[in-house]
């Protein structure tokens, strides 16, 4: 058997032990670490939004156009849309598994600008989301007030204006996003009755809002060309939009011809409060912020894991007071406890062997192969899972201690029966009983280990 070829050659036979050992070694540095083995299909996010639509016409006027040039993208699977009675419009596309995600992205994006000249101009305006979707979530960040000092909104604007995107650019983040998001938005109160009363229509309030909250450009004074001589030259700056409540009580909806003005305040209560009451979250039963963190393809899930520990701890650094965090959901910890499960088998398999070995045996020689070949072929595997791409994850551990075991039953099957017949030779030497031992269970041991 092949095996004859390294018994003779132990030489040969070290430094192709030492090689797979160091190149299994860097491997562990480099393999992406996950919780489990990337499975899923790619999938790309179209979001829009058609304020004050139903699910209907979100359906007809949006998801219409946009689905109609999106079908048939190459390598898609399927496709699955949702369009909802807030006015938001949202669509998935899934991929074939090993699609390039990159592509999947820029190919979606070609065509949802087909659809952009169908679409109705209050949702171009606001603009389409196209994003790639990943379907493994890191962990979960809950931002709450245990004091109650601070409100949901606050919180929430707090969070997207100054730990999203910090956590967005931590190594292996492929996404951060506030599930529930409390955006602020100015909203407006009409009266139906003094609306009436003043021969005022929602369009009315609509258009003066559109032609006063506005951000213009208000030119220069003394800017070429002109005649004469001047010396300085100023830009203009003006109110642009307008940003409290009692600016947006003093937008006028009417001018009079004696001078007077019917003003927003006369027919509509202001106040500061959330785009959308659809959604919330909670940590022990207190209002929370919750931000999903979605870890790349090919990252580290432990070390992306630190490194968003570590970088909230030192944003917390700046917190207002009574606001603090904790990790309500984080997947590093289970294969953190992973690896270690297989550290600690691995240990007690060695441990195992060099005890079972030397009580039988009653020789540390004997007891020194088994105990090198171990971790001899373990580092190795990783350089295999480096070759074949796949990750360090809770199935490929899993097949690690399976290893263990095998690396295990084997070594001592050869050892014991190398000594048995050395034992009933004295004249045999160890090369010798290496190779009859080889040609007599080699077969067997490849068999097994096939299983």
């Amino acid at each position: 058997m092949f095996s004859a070829f390294f018994v003779e050659r132990p030489k040969f036979a070290i430094v192709i032990a030492i090689v797979l050992t160091l190149a299994g070694g860097l491997s562990i540095y480099s393999l992406p670490v996950n919780e489990y083995p990337p499975i899923s299909p790619p999938s790309i996010v179209v979001s829009a939004v058609y304020p004050g639509a139903s699910a209907e016409v979100v359906e007809t006027a949006v998801g219409t156009p946009v689905e109609d040039a999106v079908n048939g993208v190459e390598d898609m699977i399927y496709m699955s849309s949702k369009s909802a009675n807030d006015g938001s419009y949202t669509l998935t596309v899934t991929f074939k598994v090993g699609a390039d995600a990159d592509m999947a992205l820029v190919r979606v994006q070609n065509r949802v600008k087909l659809a952009e000249p169908s679409l109705p101009s209050e949702v171009t305006a606001a603009g389409l989301k196209i994003d790639e979707q990943s379907p493994d979530i890191l962990k979960i960040v809950s931002f709450s007030s245990p004091d109650n000092s601070l409100d949901y909104k606050f919180i929430s604007n707090y969070v997207k204006i100054n730990v999203v995107s910090a956590l967005a650019r931590v190594d292996g983040i492929s996404n951060a996003s506030i599930l529930g998001e409390a955006e602020y938005s100015m909203r407006l109160w009409l009266d139906p009755d003094r609306m009436a009363g003043f021969g005022l229509s929602v369009k009315d309030v609509h258009a003066s809002l559109s032609e006063q909250n506005v951000q213009v450009a208000a030119g220069k004074i003394g800017a070429p060309p002109f005649e004469g001589t001047l010396q300085t030259e100023y830009t203009l700056r003006i109110k642009g939009r307008l940003e409290d409540v009692s600016e947006f009580e003093d937008i006028v909806l009417r001018a009079r011809d004696d001078g007077s003005a019917i003003y927003v305040r006369d027919v509509a209560r202001v106040e500061l409060g959330q785009a959308d009451y659809g959604f919330f979250g909670e940590i022990d039963g207190k209002p929370a912020v919750n931000v999903g963190l979605y870890l790349l393809a090919d990252a580290n899930a432990l070390a992306a894991g630190a490194a968003v520990d570590a970088r909230v701890a030192e944003l917390a650094k700046s917190f207002p007071e009574g606001m603090t965090y904790a990790a309500s959901y984080d997947t590093t910890k289970y294969v953190s406890t992973a690896i270690n499960q297989v550290v600690t088998s691995l240990f007690q398999a060695v441990a195992l062997v060099i005890a079972i070995t030397f009580i039988f045996l009653g020789n540390w020689r004997a007891t020194l192969v088994p105990t090198v070949a171990i971790p001899v072929s373990l580092i190795a595997s990783f350089a295999v899972l480096q070759l074949v791409g796949m990750s360090i994850n809770t199935v490929t551990l899993f097949g690690l201690i399976l290893a263990i075991g095998i690396v295990v039953d084997d070594a001592i099957l050869v050892i014991e029966n190398c000594d048995r017949h050395m034992r009933e030779d004295p004249t045999m030497t160890a090369k010798e009983a290496a190779l009859v031992t080889m040609r007599e269970v080699g077969g067997a041991i490849i068999a097994t280990t096939l299983v």
